[in-house]
């Protein structure tokens, strides 16, 4: 480790795998239902059959591609199915729990999504129409809904977990565990984006499930080095193992 280094070496950031609310989604979108079909909180939705798929394949990568500089640290969302999927991928990669600090933060969560949470861009549309025209006005990245959040919400609280990480894991290998939102705001804080930079990168599709975004210091750049993007949305592990890639967007709101 560098004498003036601040960051980690390395940070993966991992979208969890396909979820059962990413399957109730589809269903909803497919029959054209105003509501998502879930009884249970957003926090205890598991990942699907295939979801746990991925998180191995994934794991199976990191023990192939790491063993010699494996993840030092874990950070994961508290949300069932990020903390499932990194457990899987360290069951699969080899790497026991005591070789690690594995961190549960609620900073990572999903994006809240208030009075609209469960419903399909159809519902959002049929009972809250007020608000389907102001997030056309507005955009995502400014538009709160009653009670949720907007992605400068979701931020504000990332900012905290960046500091955190300049703070305690100086020269660790960092590998955190979130949710589709979460990847791409991440990128905005990292990278020192715009609001049109990571819009635009957004409408260029969805983060897929177990996708890898990472991130190497590099101690040339700036006076105290910076973390270098290395990978986005990286799918090869799972298309290695012949594991499906799902990229849809999680169940709680039709649009992301």
């Amino acid at each position: 480790m560098h004498d003036n280094q601040k960051w980690p070496d390395t940070i993966w950031i991992i979208r969890h795998g396909e979820s059962a609310g990413n399957v109730a989604r589809d269903q909803a979108e497919a029959a054209g239902t105003a509501r998502i079909d879930l009884a249970i909180r957003d926090v205890d939705v598991p990942l699907s059959p295939l979801g746990e798929q991925q998180a191995r394949a994934l794991g199976r990568w990191f023990r192939e591609n790491t063993a010699e500089q494996p993840p030092t640290v874990i950070l994961t969302s508290p949300y069932l199915r990020a903390r499932t999927t990194a457990n899987l991928v360290l069951e699969n990669a080899g790497i026991s729990h005591d070789s690690v600090l594995m961190v549960v933060d609620e900073r990572l969560r999903e994006r809240e999504f208030g009075i609209l949470d469960r419903l399909t861009k159809r519902g959002i549309e049929e009972h809250f129409p007020d608000q389907a025209a102001m997030r056309t006005l507005l955009g995502k990245f400014y538009h709160r809904p009653p009670g949720g959040e907007s992605w400068c919400d979701v931020i504000l609280r990332l900012r905290s977990v960046i500091g955190s990480i300049t703070r305690d894991y100086r020269g660790e290998r960092v590998l955190v565990f979130c949710h589709q939102v979460i990847v791409l705001c991440l990128r905005y804080l990292l990278e020192r984006m715009t609001e049109e930079e990571i819009l635009a990168i957004d409408r260029l599709g969805d983060i897929a499930n177990c996708s890898i975004t990472s991130y190497i210091f590099d101690p040339a750049a700036g006076a105290q080095g910076r973390m270098k993007p290395a990978l986005f949305n990286f799918v090869a592990p799972l298309e290695q193992a012949g594991a499906p890639v799902t990229s849809k967007p999680d169940a709680p709101v039709g649009a992301k």
